[in-house]
């Protein structure tokens, strides 16, 4: 059995490690298609969506000893998944070069919304 590693800050959250590589993918290799197909809007949206997924994680966990900010950031972590996801389905259907990789990080982003879910659920119930 795989021992658990104790979290000692946010960025020993695994949900915060998959959305920061995520985000730098998207960075790396979906904004510069983006731009160059002139979509500049698009590219800002999932910039900006992609990035907000790690910085709500760090806020929330810096909250976490208060259950409804706690729960917010977290909230508007899925939510930054869930447009995420949209833009990402935005670049596949402009006929991105590696379509394959949108699927993968779209199916990350699904994890990572139910990976904050999970998250929030269990600290709440552990933290009574």
């Amino acid at each position: 059995m795989e021992e658990k590693k104790k979290i000692i800050g946010f960025q020993d959250l695994d949900v915060y490690q998959r959305a920061y590589k995520a985000a730098l993918i998207i960075n790396e290799k979906i904004i510069p298609f983006l731009q160059k197909i002139r979509q500049y809007d698009l590219a800002d949206q999932i910039g900006r969506s992609s990035r907000a997924i790690p910085a709500l994680i760090a806020e929330s966990y810096a909250k976490r000893h208060q259950k409804k900010n706690f729960k917010k950031y977290l909230d508007d972590g899925m939510g930054e998944a869930n447009e995420t996801i949209v833009h990402l389905s935005f670049t596949k259907d402009l006929k991105y070069p590696e379509p394959a990789l949108c699927d993968e990080l779209i199916e990350t982003y699904n994890i990572i919304g139910k990976q904050l879910y999970n998250l929030g659920n269990s600290w709440l119930k552990s933290k009574r």
